[in-house]
């Protein structure tokens, strides 16, 4: 990978596939962060979408929290039950890069927006090719810092149904509108959400040009999944869909994931095997 200094640059055969943006230029109310954009197959078409209209601050794939104690590391309004809905807050918090420590592992801190230092994390990106696809590998540990517990939550926990969306989070591009949800076990369809897989795939076709694409998403055991392809294509492995998760002062919450992106419309036999 290549660094530009503000970004991780990767590239297959001449096809630059990856942007990592490690230092991100974007307003307090889209919660700052890291995001990788544009995410391309090895054909060289784009699977990410980037700042749409309906919610700006989906940006490509990226780690978030849209409720961590009552902050939002997500971007934008903060559902609250007792007000009925999504409620502009100052609380937007932000990821700050803070150094490489080696080739692939970031070293990263999360601020509150109030200026106060909740997180400490450590992030590795890993990324490797085959015939027709490659493998972005993404593993974060998650360290409390504040000197209290912090709860990890989502608008389900706060009251929405169906709406647990927090952790990493992708955002396709509105081509993939209508696309194609398929999962382990047989399972498939927008009535994924807040189910339980082992893999969640997506299928979708591009405008301009005659292909389509498909994304792999691999999660940890148990977690549940946030997914739609109306109004827009989106996908989720949620840390906390529909019950909080509690993190100890000083203790790390360690998640690892695998994004496999690949050439063309992959059937369910080729997923299953692969």
């Amino acid at each position: 990978m290549k660094d530009t200094g503000s970004e991780l640059v990767e590239t297959f055969d001449g096809v630059e596939v990856m942007r990592y943006v490690y230092r991100p230029d974007m307003p307090l109310f889209e919660s700052p962060k890291p995001y990788f954009h544009p995410l391309r197959t090895l054909d060289g078409d784009v699977v990410t979408g980037y700042r749409p209209h309906d919610h700006r601050w989906h940006k490509g794939l990226q780690m978030t929290a849209s409720w961590l104690s009552g902050q939002n590391f997500w971007g934008g309004g903060s559902y609250v039950h007792a007000e009925g809905g999504y409620v502009e807050l100052p609380n937007n918090g932000s990821m700050r890069h803070e150094e490489w420590l080696e080739p692939g592992v970031e070293r990263l801190t999360w601020w509150t927006q109030a200026g106060e230092h909740w997180v400490d994390e450590r992030r590795t990106i890993a990324t490797s090719a085959g015939e027709d696809f490659w493998t972005l590998e993404f593993a974060t540990e998650l360290t409390n810092v504040r000197g209290e517990d912090l709860l990890f939550g989502s608008p389900t926990t706060n009251g929405r149904p169906m709406a647990g969306y927090t952790g990493l989070f992708w955002r396709g591009p509105r081509a993939f509108t209508g696309g194609r949800v398929l999962a382990s076990g047989g399972q498939g369809g927008e009535e994924m959400m807040g189910r339980t897989a082992s893999w969640l795939a997506f299928v979708g076709r591009h405008d301009e040009v005659d292909r389509d694409s498909t994304l792999v998403f691999v999660s940890e055991p148990g977690q549940r999944w946030f997914v739609r392809s109306e109004p827009f294509a989106a996908v989720n492995p949620s840390i906390a869909f529909s019950e909080e998760v509690r993190l100890a002062a000083g203790e790390t919450l360690s998640l690892s994931y695998r994004v496999v992106i690949g050439n063309g419309a992959w059937s369910r036999e080729r997923l299953d095997t692969l």
